[in-house]
């Protein structure tokens, strides 16, 4: 009886320890997972608060809610299951579609620059929206088809740094990403849209020190949304570019991603205090400039395309 007792607890001894490694995997591949995706996060952390804008401010936390929520879902819902489908039956396709990916995100940041050069905004265009309802939908609607994107990109580029797990510790590190991505980004997202009202709070209490933060936090947000903005633009330029560099290098096609490379080498070369810091900056800017041009040449193509337009009210005598 002792010695089956003994053999027991050996065993719930090893299935703890077993237990007990597999959640480390599964920490230590979602960290890394993630650190890879980090450009994205970044994108993603950028563009989710002009959603917010024309919007009510005790509507601003409840939307950027149903977007997070429905970040998720996009994420584990639809993204994770295909993405270990494909990982299982096509792991060919992964590079594919994430340079399709790529040239959406690049798409977006040139015609940001062109409406941006154009004089046409998107709050110009919500703020003809008058009825409050409509206006949150359609912010709601859109944030999270741009969010499909992102989180595709996130998810896709996770996988890519988990192919020694097994299915099982796959899809929980693809999980645990979603969920730590998610409420990093969006809560990140909530503080910043939130800002201005937690520095006017701030302002009216009786500490000095309370109220010139509150001051401060009320003066910075109009000049960090603007930031945003362009940061958003940027790292969409950016992370679209590079994932597409990366795929003409996944096959074979790689003679402007090593010129770029040797590039940025010879000029962080010539900086040897920053090094490392000037060949990540040069990379960075030449995938920006090659997202712009493939982006530039799909914003051509889809203007050339006849738009449907919608049909002139009837005038009645």
């Amino acid at each position: 009886m002792a010695g089956g007792l003994v053999a027991l607890l050996d065993d719930v001894a090893a299935l703890a320890k077993l237990a007990a490694a597999s959640v480390d995997d599964v920490a230590g591949a979602a960290g890394r997972a993630g650190v890879k995706a980090a450009g994205v996060v970044i994108d993603d952390t950028a563009v989710t608060p002009r959603y917010v804008v024309g919007i009510s401010p005790d509507r601003e936390l409840p939307i950027i809610w149903k977007i997070a929520v429905g970040s998720l879902r996009n994420k584990l819902l639809f993204i994770l299951p295909v993405a270990l489908l494909l990982s299982a039956i096509a792991p060919w396709a992964i590079t594919p579609i994430l340079m399709v990916g790529g040239a959406y995100l690049s798409f977006e940041a040139a015609e940001k620059i062109i409406e941006a050069l154009s004089g046409v905004h998107h709050a110009e265009e919500v703020a003809t929206i008058e009825d409050p309802a409509a206006l949150e939908a359609r912010q709601v609607s859109g944030a999270i088809r741009t969010d499909f994107i992102l989180s595709a990109e996130i998810m896709a580029i996770s996988l890519a740094e988990l192919p020694a797990l097994s299915l099982g510790l796959r899809a929980a590190a693809l999980a645990a990403v979603a969920f730590a991505i998610t409420a990093g980004v969006y809560g990140v997202v909530g503080f910043i849209v939130k800002m201005d009202d937690i520095g006017l709070h701030l302002s009216q209490r009786g500490s000095s020190i309370a109220r010139a933060t509150g001051h401060g936090l009320v003066r910075a947000m109009p000049v960090l949304l603007s930031a945003l903005a362009n940061i958003g633009t940027a790292a969409m330029a950016w992370v679209g570019g590079g994932i597409l560099l990366h795929g003409l290098e996944s096959f074979g096609l790689g003679a402007i991603p090593k010129a770029l490379h040797h590039f940025a080498e010879g000029v962080a070369h010539a900086v040897p205090f920053a090094q490392g810091l000037v060949a990540w900056l040069v990379n960075a800017i030449g995938s920006a400039i090659a997202g712009l041009i493939v982006g530039g040449i799909i914003v051509g193509l889809l203007h050339l395309l006849p738009r449907k337009h919608a049909p002139a009210a009837e005038t009645h005598a």
